[in-house]
This record gives structure tokens, sequence and C-alpha cells, in this order.
């Protein structure tokens, strides 16, 4: 592998001052940087980027810590953040804690990735006291998403508006007995949207006059299986929902799987809401709330590194994303009976 002796072997010049006509630094003459630079491709030289963050105090990499890469909502937040670091040469560094609070702790509240990376995105975490003082004394950029400190560059969604705009176009199908399918408050990392869209959705309720029935508040844990053990619930109840709204597409499908295994079906015995309008969303014609994920992504990106590149520290740009309804197929009007479910 051509390292940099060899390309200094090659111009007759030390190794000192190659390093300093390759990291474009003062004190070498346009030519002889350019001889340098010429001599470098013609060998294949790669400056190490570890050698170079030494030298220059940077390391050209943004971490992106994430609760669980394998879920949708986070991969494409780390798409839209991996799309824009590759633009600026930037590489991005990912901490998938998988759920774990170990990892979590030791990423928020230790000095683990100091030194490692030049700004820090941590997606739908919202720091504790704790974590927030650590965060503060790494002395980087540091982005939010999906959570709101002050003090940090954050970027989100209303989640009491999602839930409004679920209800809203529920009951104005006719629908009065809806129920929720959230993520759970126990054994989270983070439960700022499971309650926020929980609470929007009883305060929904609430503003139409209608009634919360018992046991219509269930856990889905934001996956597909927790969605669909939620609906089978939901579906033994003495009055089964109308609708069911949940607060994630993969929930969502979950529920419509529920349905088809007890031989109902949406909108003609029960209407089923998501929310997010990730691509499964279309092909299976869920009505569901949009959100720009990517966008969120590529935006609080943008901060941290105009952040780096001004020199201006912590950024403390906040901005809330708007979000809307996709009406598809899997929501209409309540069925004029409750119709008996097959034994």
């Amino acid at each position: 592998m051509t390292g940099i002796r060899d390309v200094a072997r090659e111009v007759d010049m030390s190794t000192a001052s190659v390093s300093r006509a390759l990291r474009g630094l003062p004190g070498v003459s346009p030519e002889t940087r350019e001889r340098v630079l010429e001599a470098a491709r013609r060998l294949g030289y790669v400056a190490s980027p570890q050698a170079a963050g030494l030298a220059s105090g940077t390391t050209r990499t943004i971490g992106v810590i994430v609760p669980f890469v394998t879920r949708w909502y986070f991969s494409w937040i780390v798409q839209g953040a991996q799309d824009r670091l590759r633009g600026e040469g930037y590489d991005l560094l990912l901490a998938n804690l998988g759920g774990d609070a170990a990892a979590r702790e030791r990423m928020l509240a230790t000095r683990y990735l100091a030194k490692r990376v030049d700004a820090l995105l941590v997606l739908a975490l919202t720091p504790t006291p704790e974590e927030e003082q650590n965060l503060r004394t790494l002395g980087l950029p540091i982005g939010l998403v999906g959570a709101r400190v002050d003090g940090f560059c954050c970027v989100d969604i209303d989640d009491l508006a999602v839930s409004a705009q679920a209800v809203d176009h529920l009951v104005g199908l006719g629908h009065r007995r809806i129920a929720y399918v959230g993520g759970g408050l126990e054994d989270t990392l983070d439960k700022r949207a499971p309650r926020l869209r929980a609470e929007g959705w009883r305060a929904a309720m609430q503003r139409h006059g209608l009634d919360v029935l018992p046991g219509y508040d269930e856990a889905g844990d934001f996956t597909m299986a927790g969605g669909e053990r939620a609906a089978t619930r939901l579906l033994a109840l003495p009055e089964r929902p109308t609708a069911i709204y949940a607060a994630s597409d993969e929930m969502a499908i979950g529920v419509l799987r529920a349905l088809r295994t007890a031989g109902l079906h949406a909108p003609e015995d029960i209407s089923v809401l998501g929310v997010d309008d990730q691509e499964m969303a279309s092909f299976v014609d869920l009505t569901t709330i949009h959100q720009p994920v990517r966008e969120q992504g590529e935006a609080i990106t943008d901060m941290v590194l105009a952040a780096l590149d001004t020199g201006a520290g912590q950024p403390t740009e906040h901005r809330t994303f708007p979000t809307h309804l996709v009406p598809r197929a899997s929501t209409g009007p309540p069925a004029s009976g409750s119709r008996t479910l097959p034994r």
C-alpha cells in the first residue's frame, strides 16, 4: 500500500512538507502543492482519516445514535443524514442501541464518542438531565430528531397534531368508537412520541365529545407483531371499536393482519389508520398521516454542518415539519350494524 513516504520520495521532499501540501496548509507554494497532489494521484495514495484527524483536530465524521436501526423511521432519517454527509465529504458513524438501556447510557451519559466525531445526531431520544449535561461538555454541535431541548438544534413533528388529524378524519367519516394502538410506556428508551400521540388521541376524542371506552388504549410497541397482538385484544372486547388509529404504519399493518385472521376487512368492518406514510402503506392501501422523515434527517444534518463550517459552536435552531392526511382505502364510514366475529 502506498504511504506518504512513497509520495515524499517521488517528489524529493520531506514527509512533513508533503503532509502540509496534501492538507492545504500555508507555507507551500501552489506549484509545489500541485506537484505533490499529482504524485499522490499517480501513486494511488489516500490519506488516513485518523492521521488527518490527529493533525487537524477533526475527524470528518458525524456520529448518529439510533434506538433501532432496523425500523423504517430510523433507517430513513439515517439515509437523509447520509445523503447530506456524502456530498460534504463526511463519514457517518452509526451507533445502534438496539433498545438497550445500558448502550444508551454508554453513548449519552459518558464521553465514549468524544474525539471520535465532529458532531452528534441523536434520534428520538430526549436526553435526561444527566445526559443533557454530558452532551454539553462534549463541545460538539448536537442535533436532536424527534425531541426538543433548549440549547440544541432540533427537528420534529407536532405529535399532538398528528393524533388530532387522525381522529378528525375518522370522526368526519362518522366513527364514534375509535381505539388507539400506540407504543408502550414501559421498557422503552424514549417516551416522548408514544406519550404525545396517546395524549393527542385522548384530547381529540374529548374535543369531539367522545368517550374513551375501557380497553381502547392498547400498546403495540411500534412493530407489526405488536400491532397485530394489540388488535387481537381489541377485537375480543364486548363492544368492538369501529375504527383503530395506530401510531405507526408498522402497527397499522399488524392491525390489518389481525382483521384478516379474524375474517374481517377494512374498512367494511373496521377502519384502520396509521402514521408515517412509509412505502408499505401505499401497497396495502393504508390511510395514514404523512410525515417527511428523510427530510428531517437532511435538515438536522444541514444544521450541524453549518455550525462546523462557521465555527459557530452549538446551533439552537428548532424546526417543526408539517404533517398531513393521506386518505386511502383502509378507512370509510362505520358499518350500519355491528358484525359478529366468526367463530
